[in-house]
């Protein structure tokens, strides 16, 4: 057979792994690791190795924070944010002078009404020499709460307003007039809209406003809301200016025009205010519903002071106890 098929291990009796240097090494690699334990704080040295110096030992007591730290830095954005205790003095404030102006308000009213020997009228202002007197007691500043002073000032200011514009309106008619004599009655009637719409705007819709602001009236207010709602149609139909209405509408603006350049610009001016207060008209009315939903008023509370109203007066206490005195004697007298 050939010299390839024999076992060159064949004559030789001895292990390669038991040469000396091959088993020196591996007791020393396995040296120490033996007898090592892994639930001891011992750790295993390894034979052969030489011992290395070890540092200080590490205590293992528990850290105890120092009882003073320095604060943490102060960032720059809460340097801007503005702080919440100043917020709240500010409300503070600010609702502290609110109710200062509310107490001097009713003492001005208190010493007004001892220095006046009491409430006396003072609108409208006339001279004391004059036949009629002062038919209202007006005064916002005494009257009206801090918080509603302005709306009825602004109110009082739209009153004015309209009546500067039913003067204007008078004016404009009686210029049409004297450029057509066919306008005479247009001009009576914005006499009339002048006489009677003036005095009936502040009775009919300022005063129950004035009141209901002053008293808290829930039933002033829903009269207010009633007469403004037809006050506000009132201005559409003298914005528009339908002939013969009276009024210096834009149709009868531009039918002035035709007559006359100036008096028909006159006109259109005086269209141009009845449409201003139609316009300011309906957007205080939004502002004072607004105002109405914040006082806490209602349909309710109305009907309540309209009854109470009506049975705390004498005249018609007086009346129904006579209506059920003679239906009573009806009554008695049918059975009998």
């Amino acid at each position: 057979m050939s010299d390839f098929d024999s076992n060159p291990f064949a004559d030789q009796d001895v292990s390669p792994f038991q040469d000396p240097s091959v088993t020196q090494a591996r007791q020393t690699a396995t040296a120490g690791l033996e007898e090592y334990n892994p639930f001891t704080d011992a750790k295993p040295n390894p034979a052969g190795m030489a011992s290395k110096t070890v540092g200080p030992a590490v205590s293992t007591q528990p850290a105890i924070m120092k009882p003073a730290e320095d604060p943490p830095a102060y960032s720059q954005l809460q340097a801007q944010e503005p702080p919440r205790a100043a917020a709240e003095l500010l409300r503070r404030q600010e609702e502290l002078e609110r109710k200062a102006a509310e107490l001097d308000r009713r003492e001005r009213e208190m010493q007004s009404l001892s220095a006046s020997g009491g409430r006396k009228n003072n609108w409208p202002p006339l001279p004391e020499k004059f036949p009629v007197g002062p038919c209202f007691y007006h005064d916002i500043t005494v009257d009206i709460p801090v918080d509603f002073q302005k709306t009825v000032k602004i109110m009082y200011y739209l009153w004015m307003f309209h009546a500067g514009t039913l003067l204007a309106n008078l004016v404009g008619c009686l210029a049409w007039f004297c450029v057509d004599t066919a306008r005479g009655v247009d001009f009576g009637l914005s006499i009339l809209w002048l006489l009677l719409f003036t005095p009936c705007a502040f009775v009919c819709w300022y005063q129950p406003l004035y009141a209901a602001f002053r008293t808290d009236s829930s039933f002033r207010f829903f009269v207010f809301f009633f007469v403004y709602i037809c006050q506000f149609g009132v201005y559409v139909l003298q914005c528009i200016g339908i002939t013969g209405w009276g009024a210096s509408g834009w149709i009868s603006a531009l039918t002035g025009l035709n007559k006359s350049v100036p008096v028909g610009i006159l006109m259109i001016l005086i269209a141009a205010l009845f449409t201003a207060l139609a316009v300011l008209s309906l957007i205080m009315f939004k502002k004072v519903h607004a105002l109405y939903r914040t006082t806490g008023a209602s349909f309710e509370k109305a009907q309540q002071e309209f009854a109470t109203g009506v049975m705390s007066n004498k005249t018609v206490r007086t009346a129904a106890a006579n209506a059920a005195t003679t239906a009573a004697q009806g009554a008695f007298k049918e059975q009998v």
